[in-house]
């Protein structure tokens, strides 16, 4: 529900120091019409505070029934109305005070008029303050709803996308363990204490959507050692980083897909040994980090599609960036580069 206009104590001593000057012009023009100084304070006093009251009334209705578009004029004959019955128990309240002084009752008689277009000017032009308060309390608690929503469906895509990447690792891993449990049982052993080290590691950091690139890269380094594992010598491995990169703040589990993409097009069509390059700096404006392997034109096609892997990496990026050029991939010279930017935060 929105709040009061009123709520805030700024609003409160704007709203009472405006009541108190209106007071005090409210007492120097009765005073001009000659009446005596206990009768302007008292008049002023009590129609003030009973039209502060209306005002208030006002205010507070609306915080639980507003016209719909097009259907002020209920707005004006509630003003109305309320005016009328502040004018009635104004008159009645003094009549009861003054019964005695005619001079009184004469003025007050002839000035109900104007005191009824006073009221109305006032319960009108705070309805009107109040309708733009609540209308701005509502936009603002929409806008704030719909950020929370937005946040709440983009962080349950990047926890399914984080949860896919496991599976999508394991089913690989265990088809390679598949293929050397008879021909290098010895082998496979290795790889199955790798393989749960390895994942291991990923359930601790799985709460932990950030961490620094120098974690990411020991965590990546127990991936690599299954995949030796299964590649023996074939498989070579090159990581540079410099101290100022080290500490940089990068998304969880984001190289690995991006490795095994680099290690599926430079292996699984060759077969001969294939260093794989992995090289991150810091620049001006964040994090540049560089993937490289080779690849054989004939017997591989890293430019038809990304597959899983990569498709992940980029959607993660989007979702925690919105920036669509983040990811690059390029293949000249039988060297396949993936370019991922991190924007620093």
């Amino acid at each position: 529900m929105s709040s009061l206009p009123l709520g805030p104590n700024k609003n409160k001593m704007i709203f009472a120091g405006c009541w108190l000057v209106w007071s005090l012009v409210h007492v120097a023009i009765l005073r001009n019409w000659l009446l005596s100084w206990p009768s302007a304070v008292n008049d002023a006093l009590i129609s003030n505070g009973l039209l502060a009251a209306a005002c208030w009334l006002v205010s507070n209705n609306l915080r639980y029934y507003r016209p719909r578009k097009g259907r002020y004029a209920y707005m004006l004959i509630l003003c109305a109305a309320l005016s009328g019955l502040w004018v009635f128990i104004v008159k009645l309240v003094m009549q009861e005070l003054y019964a005695q002084d005619t001079t009184y009752l004469n003025f007050l008689h002839v000035s109900m008029p104007i005191r009824f277009t006073i009221a109305l000017l006032a319960t009108g032009c705070v309805a009107l303050l109040s309708l733009l308060w609540y209308s701005q309390e509502e936009q603002k608690e929409i806008e704030t709803r719909s950020v929370a929503a937005t946040q709440l469906a983009k962080d349950a895509e990047l926890f399914k996308l984080r949860q896919q990447l496991q599976p999508h690792f394991l089913f690989n891993s265990l088809n390679s363990i598949s293929a050397l449990v008879t021909s290098r049982p010895d082998q496979a052993r290795k790889m199955i204490q790798q393989l749960s080290d390895f994942l291991r590691g990923t359930l601790k950091k799985e709460e932990n959507q950030w961490t620094s690139l120098e974690e990411e890269i020991e965590h990546l380094a127990l991936y690599l050692e299954i995949e030796k594992v299964r590649f023996g010598h074939r498989l070579h491995t090159a990581v540079h980083y410099d101290n100022e990169a080290a500490s940089f703040r990068i998304p969880h589990m984001l190289l690995q897909p991006v490795v095994e993409n680099a290690i599926k097009f430079g292996l699984y069509d060759t077969t001969g040994e294939v260093t794989i390059e992995l090289h991150a700096e810091a620049t001006g404006d964040g994090l540049l980090v560089t993937v490289r392997n080779p690849f054989d034109p004939a017997t591989s096609s890293p430019k038809q599609g990304t597959g899983f892997g990569l498709t992940s990496v980029q959607r993660r990026l989007y979702l925690l960036y919105a920036r669509t050029d983040l990811l690059q991939t390029i293949a000249e010279a039988s060297i396949f580069t993936t370019v991922i930017k991190i924007p620093t935060a």
